[in-house]
């Protein structure tokens, strides 16, 4: 376990940058549900997320992101994501510790944060329909727009294999 202070949205923005990843990012107040951050829709086009953190019985962790009014089944999801069980949602203690965020900013850019390889991340099929994708920057009180194709070569850049699957109902 490495004991670094998490990566902050500087950080992820030099991190795209090193790596030639068109990426824009709008403020606003922090949203803390989907319900909230429908406002922002007419101001940032693209595919909205959803991000769950879980994990199964054997401590593997997942962060699903799917598109943001999509559901997901947890008691059958751990059979698509090559969970050991059914899952349920991961602790904030350890949503820090891995992914450097607190609940209500669970990102898909939380990657950058997992140094040690401790969670998988599976992006929706349905999402990835989208051109562009939004995640939060590390923190709910911005939103980073990103291309499809270069959230995958972000998630690939951070030691990651993004699992592109069909997570939702």
């Amino acid at each position: 376990m490495t004991s670094t202070a998490p990566k902050t949205a500087e950080d992820l923005f030099r991190f795209l940058d090193s790596l030639h990843i068109r990426h824009v990012t709008k403020n606003h107040a922090p949203v803390f549900t989907v319900a909230e951050s429908e406002g922002l829709r007419d101001e940032i086009p693209g595919g909205h997320t959803k991000n769950l953190f879980v994990k199964d019985k054997k401590d593997q962790f997942f962060v699903l992101t799917v598109e943001e009014r999509a559901t997901v089944d947890l008691k059958t999801v751990h059979k698509v994501i090559g969970a050991s069980s059914r899952v349920s949602f991961g602790n904030p203690e350890k949503m820090m510790e891995y992914l450097g965020v607190v609940p209500g900013s669970v990102t898909v850019f939380g990657a950058l944060n997992d140094i040690d390889g401790r969670v998988t991340f599976v992006l929706d099929e349905d999402l990835m329909k989208h051109e562009i994708i939004n995640g939060h920057p590390l923190s709910n009180d911005a939103t980073t727009s990103i291309g499809r194709d270069d959230l995958v070569r972000f998630l690939e850049a951070t030691g990651h294999r993004a699992l592109v699957l069909k997570v939702t109902d």
